[in-house]
């Protein structure tokens, strides 16, 4: 479905723990998360600790879309 939608020229980041699954399904921009049962979050911090986390990743990911790639690229 990314490599679909991004043929239409709507760019589009994959947030993934397990990135190999990002690029076996063709994403083009790719944003390592956490953990499978946290992937955008740490249960363990404090909440404005998470908070802070979670605010860092999807900057991460709003960068990754305004970033011209021509592979996959992976956004650490």
């Amino acid at each position: 479905m990314v490599k679909e939608i991004e043929r239409y020229g709507i760019p589009i980041v994959h947030m993934a723990t397990i990135t190999t699954i990002s690029e076996s399904v063709g994403a083009n921009r790719i944003v390592p998360t956490v953990a499978i049962p946290h992937p955008v979050g740490n249960p363990a911090l404090k909440p404005e600790d998470e908070k802070t986390l979670r605010k860092a990743m999807v900057k991460r990911a709003v960068d990754a879309l305004a970033t011209e790639i021509t592979e996959t690229t992976h956004f650490e």
